[in-house]
């Protein structure tokens, strides 16, 4: 069984309902769909920065619902742990210097650790980590 992991990009656009990664997520199996706790983290940070930034009493109270509704949303997502397994790839990686994000970085080393798929639009900064497995479902066709 082949486990996909859905990049933040790949997440955002499910989010706001795009239409052809709906269509590939209809024929994948939800148990074979994941995210990892680094998109979690990279939902919640920018959140909690809307939170900060809300000085009205509205933009307060759309900042609260946004932070509920991120909550609610990627809680329906089984959601990889980084593990030491995780933190050796990602050690890894640095050693070998590789020009990508720190949070791109431990995404890799997860989507590694788990033998998974990595689903993301950004396949030309991934492409750089040979032994990761990549695909682009934002432009799925049925």
């Amino acid at each position: 069984m082949t486990r996909y992991i859905l990049d933040t990009d790949h997440l955002s656009l499910h989010q706001r309902g795009h239409e052809s990664l709906k269509a590939r997520l209809f024929v994948i199996p939800p148990e074979q769909i994941s995210i990892t706790i680094i998109t979690v983290e990279e939902l919640i940070r920018g959140r909690l920065a809307q939170v900060r930034r809300a000085i009205t009493p509205d933009d307060r109270i759309k900042a609260y619902h946004w932070l509920a509704v991120t909550f609610d949303y990627i809680f329906d997502f089984n959601i990889l742990k980084y593990s030491s397994q995780a933190e050796s790839y990602f050690q890894s990686l640095l050693e070998k210097k590789i020009r990508i994000g720190t949070q791109d970085l431990k995404i890799a080393a997860i989507a590694l650790s788990q033998n998974a798929v990595l689903v993301t639009r950004n396949l030309r900064h991934f492409e750089q980590i040979s032994s990761l497995k990549l695909e682009d479902w934002s432009a799925y066709t049925i």
